[in-house]
């Protein structure tokens, strides 16, 4: 081993990685890793579920690798049973494909948060309609502020609404949102939210719909992300087959996603009927939806957006 590689691995906190977020081309990164996907230059296996001894947790293995940037991964997310609330963590393993050596242990926590905003991002610039003028974000969290600050840029948007209960009552909150944008505004109500909107990007951790029957006014892109809840759905499962349905991974996210998986078993939906993937769509494959009824995008996290940007973290680090 030579001196340089003596140096590796980075280890890397979660200071050093909210220093350098700004500098990230988290689209960028992700871009080059779906049409790696497509050309099979990457791989994506399942992620894994691992139980801890006598009930004290799991863990979740998401694993990738990248020949273009000759590097493989994984990430790891405990879920560690204690007395009170559960500890969940996240830390990222990148090695090299060239030596087999460890290049980086890092923080993921913020860079989940980044790569999932980011995922929803590349999703919105490849299927909102490019006439597309109000967003409507639902939740008001971290990865809810991640997704305004990624999406803001996509179309000259002229409303961005917010809405979620925890902004009724929290003043500080409602202040750190509006300040995101100038054009972001606090809704009341989520069926005022959603009204005429073009995009809706659910960004919660609610493990059942969250829209209903009767909100949207008219077709619009429905962005949905992940969270711990089993089955967890943002949609009702019963619109999955009357949607233009569009996933990040074809091969595992609709056995993952709660509402595919219940449409899939109650409503007569078939995984076969995904639009496309982000793959399909960044390499000009995949059909764009026509908005005679609504578009879905589902993300469920992918140990390659995990892998993605970690290395764009990496490169970023190593040459400053």
């Amino acid at each position: 081993m030579g001196k340089a590689e003596k140096a590796f691995p980075l280890i890397v906190d979660e200071d050093t990685v909210r220093e350098a977020l700004p500098y990230l081309d988290v689209r960028g990164a992700l871009t080059q890793m779906f049409r790696s996907l497509a050309t099979d230059t990457a791989v994506q296996p399942p992620q894994t579920l691992a139980l801890f001894p006598g009930g004290a947790g799991d863990f979740i293995t998401y694993l990738g690798a990248m020949a273009h940037a000759q590097v493989f991964g994984a990430k790891l997310s405990p879920y560690i049973v204690t007395g009170s609330k559960p500890i969940i963590t996240a830390w990222t393993a990148l090695m090299s494909m060239q030596s087999g050596h460890p290049l980086m242990w890092c923080d993921a926590g913020l860079l989940t948060i980044e790569r999932t905003a980011g995922t929803t991002a590349l999703a919105v610039d490849q299927l909102a309609p490019p006439d597309a003028r109000k967003l409507a974000i639902i939740g008001a969290g971290a990865v809810a502020q991640a997704h305004i600050r990624h999406l803001a840029a996509l179309r000259p948007w002229t409303s961005i609404l917010v809405f979620s209960r925890d902004l009724k009552n929290d003043e500080a909150k409602r202040t750190q949102v509006t300040a995101l944008d100038e054009r972001v505004a606090v809704s009341a109500r989520i069926e005022d939210c959603v009204a005429n909107a073009d995009v809706v990007a659910l960004c919660t951790s609610s493990g059942t719909p969250v829209l209903t029957n009767g909100m949207l006014d008219k077709p619009a892109l429905i962005t949905s992300i992940s969270t711990n809840v089993a089955n967890a759905h943002e949609v009702p499962p019963a619109w999955i087959p009357d949607m233009n349905v569009y996933c990040d991974y074809r091969q595992t996210t609709p056995a993952s996603a709660g509402e595919m998986k219940l449409a899939a078993q109650q409503h007569g939906w078939h995984p076969r009927n995904v639009a496309g993937d982000l793959a399909e769509l960044v390499s000009g494959v995949a059909s764009k939806p026509s908005y005679e009824k609504h578009a879905f995008f589902r993300s469920i996290g992918l140990g390659l957006e995990d892998v993605a940007i970690a290395f764009e973290l990496f490169r970023h680090l190593t040459a400053h």
